[in-house]
C-alpha cells in the first residue's frame, strides 16, 4: 500500500504554497489563521489569502466564531493524501525519508521520556507534577533536551535533503527550544508551538508523507 486513496484527481491546479498549507492543517489539524500561519512560516495575510483559495475548491472549511478555525474536508483529507504522495515520487525521496523516519522512530520514546521528565518529578520517592521549582533539575532535563535536539537536527536535516518543505520543522523545534532557554517553560510541553508539539507534527506528517496509518 502507497496511501494513495482512489478516485482523487492526480492534476490538481494547485500552487506549491496552496498545498503546503493545505498538508500543514492536515497535520496541525482544525486551527485558527495564526497557528497555520507559524507551521507553515507564511505570513498571516498570505496563508489567509491561500486558505480561501482551498475553501473555494472545498478541500478546507472555517468555522466562524471565538473558538472557530480553519478544517480540511473530505475531499481536502484524500487530496492532499494523494498530492503529498505524488510529491514525494516525484522527487524520488521516498527511500530517503523512509530511512529518516526509521531514525525518527529511534527518538520518539527519547522525546515522550523527557517530556513526561519535564512534567513529572520525583519528591521524597513520590511522583509530583513539577512545578518548575527547582532549577537545578530543570536545567539537567533541559540539558537532556539539548542532545536529543542536535540528533534530531540530523535526522531534519536528512529530511530537508529530501523534500525542502521538511526543513520548517527544524526551524520550529530550534525555536521552540530556544524560547525555553529564555524563560518561557511551556514551550517544552504546554504550548500550540511547544518542541512537543511540533515533534507530534512531524510525526503525523511523515505517517501522511508515506501513506502509513496512525494507530
Amino acid at each position: 500500500m502507497d496511501g494513495r486513496p482512489a478516485d482523487v484527481p492526480s492534476s490538481p491546479q494547485t500552487t506549491s504554497t496552496e498545498l503546503l498549507v493545505l498538508h500543514t492543517l492536515r497535520c496541525i489539524g482544525f486551527s485558527g489563521l495564526a497557528r497555520v500561519s507559524e507551521a507553515t512560516g507564511l505570513p498571516e495575510p498570505d496563508a489567509e489569502s491561500e486558505l480561501i483559495d482551498l475553501a473555494v475548491a472545498g478541500l478546507v472549511t472555517r468555522v466562524p466564531g471565538d473558538f472557530g478555525g480553519w478544517g480540511l474536508t473530505e475531499a481536502g483529507r484524500a487530496a492532499d493524501a494523494r498530492w503529498i504522495c505524488e510529491e514525494l515520487d516525484a522527487a524520488g525521496a521516498r527511500r530517503a525519508v523512509t530511512e529518516a523516519y526509521d531514525d525518527f522512530l529511534v527518538l520518539n520514546p527519547e522525546v515522550l521520556d523527557l517530556c513526561t521528565a519535564w512534567q513529572m518529578r520525583s519528591v521524597d520517592g513520590v511522583a509530583a507534577p513539577n512545578d518548575h521549582t527547582d532549577p537545578a533539575y530543570d536545567s539537567r532535563v533541559l540539558g537532556r533536551f539539548t542532545d536529543l535536539d542536535r540528533r534530531a537536527g540530523a535526522v531534519c536535516a536528512r529530511l530537508s535533503a529530501a523534500l525542502p518543505r521538511f526543513q520548517r520543522y527544524r526551524t520550529r523545534l530550534t525555536e521552540a527550544l530556544a524560547r525555553v532557554r529564555s524563560g518561557a517553560l511551556d514551550y517544552v510541553t504546554d504550548d500550540l508551538a511547544s518542541y512537543h508539539s511540533v515533534w507530534f507534527q512531524l510525526h503525523e506528517d511523515l505517517l501522511v508523507t508515506l501513506g502509513i496509518p496512525r494507530h
